[in-house]
């Protein structure tokens, strides 16, 4: 028995926040002078969720966990359908498919686009595309704290799972308090950097927009070239740096404004994360300058923007790292693999699952020398449960599965290995651009309509986890 109520009561709430974004995007049309539907879309949105609200008992519960898998990818679904009406009614986008193609891709943070001029869009809408990706990115965090189940001995969001028997009438305490803090550190950040981006050039509206997708990890951009469209360095280094912080998990920059530094230091995936980000900027650098003469500054400084933006799976770009050579082009495939910290907005793998893995293969070679002996594999000095190890490993094989089978459609639309793949890559992982023909500089306008949908799927599994959406698709998962 599945519980629709409360599933309705979710949908309500999402619905009345998406519509309030949509009121304060009208506001800045209208400080613009602009004609626009957005207060239109957010009454629509609004008077939607307030008809959906569903009043529930006090000892209303759920009945098991499948409300959870259908409330979780139904967020996502819910999102996105009316996040196409300011599209539609504005006329910027003209058909439904194309807008939910850039509807899923703002809320997945993905950053894929189907829009050729970005800077003929209205003010109104251009931060209304902003928001989408803020606002994905917040809410995944917060539904990876207080919905996805994490684990407690290393904090990793698995799978939705102990839905049982949780009370709706209240959030447990812990979880309420985390959440607040989040949210508080998310929006610390933005405005942070906001103020900084206006100290390197852009103006108001620019520095909050960027700001808006850099946070998300979502790479949005109000301009047609993106990061290139700004020369000046100290932009550069503001958005690598908070991009750093975006694929961090937000509770050890909480941690870090409290200067509690020792919780930061014995955090092995922070450690993993860091020198994985400091590994790849270094041989890019390196290769910069030896095989396309950059200068020193400034191989290091595009290195370590592009590296970050894409293990981060922001995918802001500022160069073409289309023309760096194979060599690169290959670092660049393997870091869209790689993928920000638990508890961030970020794509991707997730550091944690790849040093998991590092520590499961050295266990695996260490049983083969002492097979007798209880070798255990541990994370932050706690012993790794099996079911985890098991979790984890099914995770990756699907993940490269749907990773080869996607590949596969996509040459099938007429694109070469090297696009078919990275496409892929860059999808699944929310990330956006991609290499070949959907490189930086590229958009997915010419992409078939029936490919949008298909890559539209690909956004939101990835986003989710895939689990979460692909147990939808069992027939085990409608039986009682």
């Amino acid at each position: 028995m599945i519980n629709f109520r409360i599933i309705a009561r979710v949908f309500s709430l999402v619905l009345v926040i998406e519509g309030l974004f949509m009121l304060l995007s009208g506001l800045v049309s209208i400080v613009y002078g602009e004609h626009s539907s957005l207060i239109l879309s957010g009454i629509i949105t609004t008077v939607t969720g307030v008809l959906v609200f569903t009043p529930l008992h006090d000892e209303e519960k759920l009945y098991g966990n499948k409300e959870g898998y259908i409330i979780v990818t139904g967020i996502w679904l819910v999102l996105c359908l009316f996040g196409t009406i300011p599209y539609l009614l504005s006329g910027t986008i003209k058909n439904f498919g194309d807008a939910f193609f850039e509807s899923m891709s703002g809320f997945t943070t993905t950053g894929a686009s189907i829009l050729t001029n970005v800077e003929s869009l209205p003010h109104g809408i251009l931060f209304w595309r902003s928001v989408t990706q803020w606002l994905g990115g917040l809410g995944f965090i917060i539904i990876s704290l207080s919905v996805l189940q994490v684990v407690k001995t290393i904090n990793i969001p698995l799978t939705l799972t102990d839905f049982t028997g949780q009370p709706t009438n209240r959030i447990h305490p812990k979880i309420k308090e985390a959440s607040k803090r989040i949210i508080t550190i998310y929006v610390m950040l933005t405005l942070s950097e906001s103020v900084l981006l206006m100290f390197g050039g852009m103006n108001l509206f620019d520095a909050l927009c960027h700001s808006f997708t850099t946070i998300s990890t979502g790479g949005f951009s109000t301009r047609n070239d993106g990061i290139a469209s700004f020369s000046s360095p100290w932009i550069l280094i503001v958005l690598t740096v908070f991009m750093f912080l975006a694929g961090t998990n937000l509770t050890l920059v909480y941690f870090g404004l409290k200067r509690n530094l020792k919780k930061i230091l014995e955090n092995n995936e922070f450690i993993f994360y860091t020198i994985t980000c400091i590994g790849f900027i270094l041989v890019t650098s390196f290769v910069l300058m030896s095989r396309h003469q950059f200068s020193t500054g400034k191989a290091f400084l595009e290195a370590a923007f592009q590296s970050v933006s894409i293990i981060t799976t922001t995918g802001f770009y500022h160069t073409n790292f289309n023309l760096w050579g194979s060599f690169l082009i290959l670092m660049i495939f393997l870091m869209m693999l790689t993928g920000g910290m638990s508890g961030s907005a970020s794509g991707g793998l997730k550091v944690i699952r790849l040093l998991l893995i590092t520590k499961t293969t050295r266990h695996e070679m260490r049983k083969l020398i002492h097979p007798s002996g209880f070798i255990p594999v541990r994370h932050d000095k706690k012993i790794v449960p099996q079911t985890i190890i098991s979790n984890l490993l099914v995770f990756i094989t699907l993940y490269f599965l749907i990773l080869c089978f996607s590949s596969l459609i996509i040459a099938l639309m007429g694109n070469d290995m090297v696009t078919s793949f990275s496409t892929s890559a860059s999808l699944l992982g929310n990330i956006g651009p991609g290499l070949g023909n959907f490189g930086p500089f590229s958009n997915y306008s010419a992409v078939p309509m029936i490919g949008k949908w298909f890559f539209s799927f690909l956004m939101l599994v990835g986003r989710l986890e895939l689990f979460s959406v692909l147990v939808l698709f069992t027939g085990s998962f409608y039986r009682r």
